[in-house]
């Protein structure tokens, strides 16, 4: 895993819709610019190489995650929601965002997190320096949970570079604030 780059940031809503939010609710982004070993090469046929990076990447974000939210005094154990999204640059295919997150991402961040029975769901897209992800967030055991349903975006002002990929995390505490949609018959 070849990193140039890593970016962790918290996000804690205190206050929305003029109330206070108790306790405040919590997202942490975590993305890395790491540099696409497939990237300026004709259709490569076996992506394993970039499977096995998912893995790792992974391992390192979900790491720097839970880092910032015990700063904020967040077990591993409360976190409530999941994401994640990659960006490939111009030199590089969008099979290969698939291949970094779908095969092996997963297990990594369940494992850190204690669980995590549902997808953990993801967007992908192919784009240069600056560009933006915005990840979909869902709750880690039933994507149907409608409150952790949320989303969280990221960029970096250099990243994607051409030879890179920007991979990214969300992980969520408390859902949206106020959450208060309901299934039709609940």
């Amino acid at each position: 895993m070849d990193i140039r780059t890593v970016t962790v940031s918290l996000i804690e809503v205190h206050r929305e819709g003029g109330t206070t939010v108790a306790p405040p609710t919590r997202k942490v982004v975590a993305a890395a610019a790491v540099r696409n070993p497939l990237a300026g090469r004709p259709l490569v046929a076996d992506l394993a190489e970039l499977e096995v990076l998912g893995a790792d990447v992974a391992g390192y974000l979900v790491t720097r995650a839970l880092e910032v939210l015990a700063s904020a005094g967040i077990a591993p154990d409360e976190v409530r929601g999941y994401g994640k999204g990659a960006i490939v640059g111009t030199d590089g295919e969008l099979e290969h965002t698939a291949a970094v997150l779908h095969p092996r991402f997963g297990a990594p961040v369940r494992a850190a997190i204690g669980g995590g029975a549902d997808i953990i769901p993801g967007t992908k897209k192919v784009a240069g320096p600056g560009a933006t992800i915005t990840m979909p967030i869902g709750n880690k055991d039933d994507r149907w949970v409608f409150d952790d349903m949320d989303a969280a975006e990221t960029t970096m002002p250099d990243a994607p570079r051409a030879d890179e990929i920007l991979i990214a995390l969300v992980l969520s505490t408390g859902g949206r604030p106020h959450a208060r949609v309901k299934k039709p018959g609940s």
